[in-house]
């Protein structure tokens, strides 16, 4: 990955929907709560439109999440933490904001960031076949 780049992209063996369940039943094992599930390609049909299949999954850890927003109130525009899992011409691909890029963008210590360096290793296990 650039170290300029904003985003990480991984590429997943399974359907958009698979890769879903898989990094939400992983978010579950891990004690974390998974927010919100967000279809976004559903709710562009209901608007009469197409959208590539697209899943926004919202998680975090409260313990964790609440100590960077009290630092730095803007953060909450960025938690709880993000996976884009969405379909690149028939690939799965899981897309999120680098840790680097949140603890820059809000001026995190080095303890306050180190929680949410746990997004690449979830999805590094999320994302390796069994």
């Amino acid at each position: 990955m650039d170290a300029e780049q904003p985003y990480t992209t991984k590429p997943s063996p399974w359907s958009v929907e698979e890769t879903a369940e898989r990094l939400t039943t992983l978010i579950a094992a891990r004690g974390m709560t998974l927010f919100a599930t967000i279809d976004q390609r559903a709710a562009a049909r209901d608007a009469g439109l197409e959208l590539r299949d697209t899943v926004l999954l919202l998680f975090g850890n409260p313990a964790a999440g609440t100590p960077v927003m009290e630092a730095a109130p803007l953060a909450a525009l960025d938690l709880p933490l993000k996976l884009l899992v969405w379909d690149d011409e028939g690939q799965t691909q899981v897309s999120y904001v680098t840790p680097a890029e949140l603890a820059a963008r809000h001026h995190l210590s080095p303890a306050l960031a180190a929680p949410l360096a746990g997004i690449d290793g979830l999805t590094d296990i999320g994302l390796s076949p069994p």
